[in-house]
């Protein structure tokens, strides 16, 4: 790990790039998260090869937030470092990402979306990773208490003062969504897309959103399309201490990984199995088969899981039967919840 990285010739041969909503900029079909295994609790080589990997296999969007880690800020202090050594003569074939709205620094400066808080949030990620920018700036969640006219204002402040291309929202609903698109429209900085949770466990935005998305011509990507790793193989014999669920800084709760939960991720993983695939796998494709769909942001703790999910691409289609017998085991109760064990 200690030679030079030099990205492979080959990065863009395979992956699959779609334009975000009627934008010119297009992402990859798979981005990749540092929400987990970057923070100052975690291995920083692990993380170093599996951006350097991501990127060989032409995952050129990476996201972030100013309170990844855990400690906060931390993921962003390590793809900091990792960037210098690694990534800098590639600037322009990156797309980076960070995010404010969440918890930060103590007070009431620092959480959900005052200009203060946003244009003071994104100076200070930008100095933890040393960027003059970054490509998307988003307000990571709705505020009930500021006026949206003050936060989208700063998203719209920080792409003319030139820290942020393009601005971004995350976890608004519909409604939040349209009268976002009408503001930031208004102030000449287009919302360019927005990032909900979505999954085959959390279908909240299909209807309402996606439609605003399409008709407004935002972009979509998902996070947690893996449902924190409950739609793999990896709770199907029990919570190891390196799973999300087993880790004291998690954010899946080990109450979460419920049988009845299990029982379904057993019959899908039957489907995938018949389509030749993992669950992780047919759980990307299901997530990308929206046509309003632009990136699905996976996050892993190793290699070999992005190698995975990357492969996701050269199978993405369902026939209307597969669609249908998911639906069915994803709409039914188990028979845990019929008979009311647990």
């Amino acid at each position: 790990m200690n030679k030079p990285y030099l990205a492979t010739d080959t990065r863009y041969d395979n992956m699959r790039y779609n334009r975000c909503g009627r934008c010119g900029l297009k992402l990859p079909a798979i981005s990749f998260g540092l929400w987990h295994n970057f923070g100052g609790v975690d291995t920083l080589e692990n993380g170093r090869a599996m951006l350097r990997r991501a990127f060989d296999l032409g995952i050129t969007h990476f996201d972030l937030a100013n309170n990844y880690g855990p400690p906060y800020g931390s993921a962003e202090e390590n793809f900091g470092r990792i960037f210098q050594k690694d990534f800098k003569s590639y600037r322009d074939e990156l797309i980076i990402s960070s995010k404010a709205g969440w918890d930060m620094w103590p007070g009431p400066y620092g959480n959900f979306g005052s200009r203060k808080y946003l244009i003071a949030s994104l100076d200070q990620s930008l100095k933890r990773m040393g960027l003059e920018y970054v490509d998307i700036f988003y307000h990571h969640r709705p505020d009930p208490e500021t006026p949206m006219e003050e936060t989208l204002g700063a998203l719209d402040h920080l792409v003319r003062s030139g820290k942020a291309l393009y601005a971004g929202i995350s976890q608004y609903n519909a409604q939040q969504t349209q009268q976002a698109a009408n503001i930031l429209r208004s102030l000449g900085t287009p919302c360019l897309i927005h990032q909900p949770v979505y999954n085959m466990f959390n279908r909240w935005i299909e209807g309402d959103l996606l439609n605003v998305l399409e008709k407004e011509g935002v972009g979509c990507i998902v996070f947690s399309p893996l449902a924190q790793g409950l739609l793999t193989d990896k709770y199907l014999k029990g919570i190891s201490q390196d799973s999300r669920a087993g880790k004291p800084w998690g954010y899946l709760n080990p109450e979460d990984v419920t049988e009845a939960k299990l029982e379904k991720v057993r019959r899908l993983t039957q489907i995938a199995q018949q389509r030749q695939q993992t669950l992780a796998q047919m759980a990307i494709a299901w997530v990308l088969r929206h046509g309003a769909m632009t990136s699905a942001l996976i996050g892993a703790s190793r290699v070999s899981q992005i190698e995975e999910i990357v492969d996701t691409l050269e199978h993405l289609e369902f026939s209307r039967e597969e669609l249908s017998a998911i639906d069915g085991i994803l709409a039914s109760a188990s028979r845990l919840e019929e008979t009311g064990s647990r």
